[in-house]
């Protein structure tokens, strides 16, 4: 379990920092940031276009430095998880020559940020149908999965070859299974045993969930999770996010009102 972050602590650890971003921290409520935040990073192919760029996978290479500043930014805040919607399962579908390059891209990320994970005491972990990532994909995640498997600050929760569809999907299907197999009576079938079944269950739902581009979609992602999520949408093209972005969206979350289909701020 990591340790929230006091407003001692911060300045140091968010150092060095422009005046805007101090007046953005220094307006949180550190007791009150959110434990999970999730966020949809789009906008890679229009941000290559509006760089002259002929392919899209420019804006993708670029947008992994947006990576860093979103994973640097939740582990000094301290906030237990961050998941990333990394590639969808629909992104199957695009041309072959760009899955090749995301998958190469995913590739050199996971050879390189074993350092910057190590250094940031981060835990990467992934949710999704991992097997039908390529075979060299998936032994280099699982590779830095076990190597940073024994830090305890941030769970950097990559969402790959994921949908969230297919994941309900998955879930009443183990289910059904220990069902059938008589280890689950159909009269304990309920919202938390559902929940249970869910991929990485273990970090719970997000409390906010950020969409960069402007786009008002969810996209098949953590469709069960995000019933009582604060969404956050930014104007901002995902390879342009940077901390001062997260701090402004964690700054719009605190402003809320949270409801979880009552009148109060409690589940």
């Amino acid at each position: 379990m990591t340790t929230r972050t006091t407003t001692t602590e911060l300045p140091k650890l968010l150092s060095p920092a422009t005046a805007e971003e101090e007046a953005a921290f220094a307006s949180l409520e550190h007791a009150k940031l959110p434990r999970h935040v999730a966020i949809i990073m789009d906008g890679n192919g229009r941000w290559a276009r509006k760089q002259s760029f002929k392919s899209r996978i420019h804006g993708h290479e670029a947008g992994t430095e947006s990576v860093r500043a979103a994973t640097r930014t939740a582990a000094a805040l301290r906030l237990n998880a961050l998941t990333l919607y990394a590639f969808s399962s629909e992104n199957w579908s695009r041309p072959r020559a760009e899955v090749e390059a995301l998958m190469a891209l995913l590739d050199r990320f996971l050879d390189q940020e074993i350092p910057e994970l190590m250094d940031n005491n981060v835990r990467l972990v992934a949710m999704g149908r991992l097997d039908e990532l390529r075979s060299t994909t998936r032994a280099k995640l699982d590779r830095t999965m076990a190597a940073t498997s024994g830090n305890t600050g941030l769970r950097l929760n990559l969402a790959l070859s994921y949908g969230g569809r297919q994941e309900i999907t998955d879930a009443v299907s183990r289910i059904a299974q220990e069902v059938a197999a008589g280890r689950i009576s159909p009269n304990f079938v309920n919202e938390e045993l559902i929940g249970r079944y869910l991929y990485r269950s273990e970090l719970g739902d997000p409390d906010l969930l950020i969409r960069t581009s402007g786009e008002l979609r969810i996209s098949n992602f953590m469709l069960w999770q995000i019933a009582y999520t604060e969404l956050v949408i930014l104007d901002v093209l995902w390879p342009d996010f940077r901390r001062i972005h997260f701090l402004h969206a964690l700054t719009a979350y605190q402003s809320r009102e949270r409801r979880f289909g009552g009148i109060g701020t409690a589940p």
